[in-house]
């Protein structure tokens, strides 16, 4: 097994020393972890709010286990972003398998608890007035706000099919959905 690097031994170093108890030595963990942590977990949640909670409970998951850390089998922060990737993909297999007990529920359920015409009437309605409201965007806020949410992209994805900086394409969909958003109040 290669050498840790400097920052990683140092890391290792702090993570053992919270095993023990440690309190700043795991605020050190914590400050050197928590970004990689929320990153891992938002591009496999592709949610922010629910990679935010499964960040915080792998945070709350190595103040607790961080004595089953073993630094012969790889780094500290290997280690955290092992939790966090086995955290985040069964919360999305727990979404999903939540998300498939309602259809099939309702697809058992006999009485309907709505009018089925009424329902498609509105939905397509709705669809009509989204796609007016987004034919009125500028291109420059348009495009991008389709490739992200017609073709599932994210925001770096989007960026880079535009060859366009990131922080740019961030703050045309920002503008693009507040105008969406006026635009749809006013229609309703």
């Amino acid at each position: 097994m290669p050498h840790p690097s400097e920052p990683d031994a140092r890391l290792d170093t702090l993570l053992l020393r919270a095993a023990d108890g440690d309190r700043e030595a795991f605020a050190h963990v914590y400050d050197a972890l928590a970004q990689p942590v929320m990153g891992l977990a938002c591009r496999i949640l592709r949610d922010a709010s629910q990679a935010e909670e499964v960040a915080q409970d792998v945070m709350i998951e190595v103040w607790r286990t961080a004595d089953r850390f073993r630094p012969d089998l790889g780094t500290a922060k290997a280690w955290v972003l092992t939790l966090t990737h086995r955290r985040a993909v069964d919360r999305v297999r727990t979404v999903q398998a939540s998300k498939d007990r309602e259809v099939r529920a309702g697809m058992l359920s006999p009485d309907r608890d709505f009018d089925q015409v009424a329902e498609t009437v509105e939905s397509s309605e709705e669809r009509r007035r989204v796609h007016h409201c987004l034919a009125a965007l500028e291109r420059l806020q348009r495009v991008p706000l389709v490739l992200a949410y017609y073709q599932g992209m994210t925001c770096l994805e989007v960026a880079r099919s535009l060859s366009t900086p990131e922080g740019t394409v961030k703050s045309r969909m920002r503008k693009g959905l507040e105008q969406l958003r006026a635009c749809l109040e006013a229609g309703s």
